[in-house]
């Protein structure tokens, strides 16, 4: 993708590791829905307030059959330690080594910081982007657009 988001896209397909290394491959979560929430750092304030608000509204997703993947540039390692002190109830996966390699298909790599920037996509059950949203620096990403963006899907939450 060389545009971020554009809904009708194809998603790019990627593997990458959990907190606990194992290996995660979009594709293969088919067909099941996808919310991928790219996110700069893990522990950053921001950051930790938008993961903390999707595991507080995870059930909208269950309820829908969507599968939330949080993707960042940070180690698993430190991804596990994040997890394990939040416990998200999601997947975090590291997108480190090659870094930024999914991020980049997704266009929401920050080559100069060396992190992701704050998008989110949802993928539906054909791989096939629905929705997707790009916020600046320093703004959180709003549950509301989360939300309208699942029950366009067909599944009210």
């Amino acid at each position: 993708m060389s545009e971020f988001g554009r809904p009708g896209d194809r998603a790019p397909d990627f593997t990458a590791v959990d907190v606990h290394g194992t290996p995660v491959t979009l594709s293969d979560l088919r067909p099941a829905p996808v919310a991928l929430v790219f996110f700069p750092f893990a522990f950053s304030g921001i950051c930790t307030s938008e993961l903390c608000e999707l595991r507080d509204n995870l059930a909208m997703f269950e309820t829908a059959g969507v599968r939330v993947l949080a993707i960042s540039c940070d180690s698993m390692f430190a991804l596990r330690a994040w997890d394990e002190q939040e416990r998200f109830g999601y997947d975090l996966l590291s997108d480190f080594w090659p870094h930024g390699q999914i991020s980049r298909s997704y266009g929401v790599f920050d080559a100069e910081a060396g992190l992701a920037l704050r998008g989110s996509v949802l993928v539906d059950e054909g791989g096939t982007v629905r929705w997707a949203v790009l916020n600046p620096r320093g703004r959180a990403r709003s549950m509301s657009g989360y939300r309208e963006a699942v029950a366009a899907l067909g599944v009210t939450a």
